[in-house]
């Protein structure tokens, strides 16, 4: 998918986010189907991940082989899991971008544009809270003026080694440094909410 079809699809969705974010306190019995996706929806997945993340091009066939079957596992709330042998890879809501799991994104940790906050500001993203401009520009914090509005970006915390969630920017790095005040990034995803806790989906 093109970035500004995908970043289009995502303006829509806004709204869903904070939905998303209570729903990912989840179980795997909350997961209403999964389904073998056709081989052109998985070339599809496959292009539109290849296309966001191009750091995953030397091991793109391992993780998602050509000749293994794709599942999407449907989910309220318009949230779809993309698995592969019943292990959660990527998840994304309606037709927006498709964004790693914190445990993929362990294993890859440089596919994905970086943003630090504070240390005064790991317990509240842990808690499921988005990222506030603050806790990106005050010392601790780390912006990257490369990354735009409506990216998909890797959650960093001073003094930790791995990532802490997925976020989804609401304005570029610059505006975030620039205006100072009020929600820089949604937080998508975090460590043990219910996708972290979904290792394997049966």
């Amino acid at each position: 998918m093109a970035i500004s079809t995908w970043k289009t699809c995502c303006k829509a969705v806004n709204s869903e986010i904070l939905v998303l974010q209570k729903y990912f306190m989840f179980s795997s019995e909350e997961v209403s189907a999964q389904n073998q996706v056709k081989a052109s929806v998985q070339r599809k997945i496959r292009q539109s991940i290849a296309e966001e993340y191009p750091g995953l091009e030397p091991v793109l066939e391992d993780l998602l082989p050509k000749k293994s079957p794709l599942i999407v596992a449907k989910c309220p709330n318009h949230l779809n899991l993309v698995l592969v042998n019943n292990v959660p890879l990527f998840f994304n809501i309606r037709d927006g971008p498709y964004m790693p799991t914190l445990r993929l994104l362990h294993q890859y940790p440089n596919i994905m544009k970086k943003l630090q906050v504070d240390r005064g500001a790991i317990k509240f993203v842990l808690a499921g809270a988005n990222i506030m401009c603050p806790g990106l520009t005050s010392p601790g914090g780390v912006l990257d003026d490369e990354v735009e509005a409506e990216t998909p970006v890797a959650i960093m915390a001073e003094g930790k080694q791995h990532a802490l969630a997925i976020g989804f920017t609401k304005m570029s790095a610059k505006d975030i440094r620039t205006i100072n005040k009020g929600i820089g990034v949604d937080n998508m995803h975090y460590l043990n909410d219910g996708l972290w806790k979904m290792e394997r989906l049966e």
